[in-house]
């Protein structure tokens, strides 16, 4: 089973850029800029888009939380390699 949200990048033709994949219904990749969530936003909809801007927000809120989230993670995995 695929987790529900996944980051991608193309560094070699989009250095400033980052993606969320969205693997559920309703399937979407988010394009954001790696200095926030909301910067160079576009989404790419891979199935419908919601017909609700609740759905929409609930998932892009979503979205937004697992970025930062990851971010951070991410930050804290590189320090530690940097102690040791």
């Amino acid at each position: 089973m695929l987790p529900k949200f996944l980051i991608a990048d193309n560094s070699q033709e989009a250095t400033d850029l980052v993606y969320v994949v969205h693997t559920e219904s309703p399937r979407c990749i988010i394009q954001c800029g790696l200095d926030g969530f909301y910067d160079n936003q576009r989404i790419y909809w891979i199935d419908e888009e919601p017909l609700s801007q609740d759905d929409l927000d609930t998932l892009l809120e979503e979205a937004e939380n697992f970025y930062e989230n990851e971010l951070d993670n991410q930050e804290e995995i590189y320090d530690d390699e940097e102690e040791e």
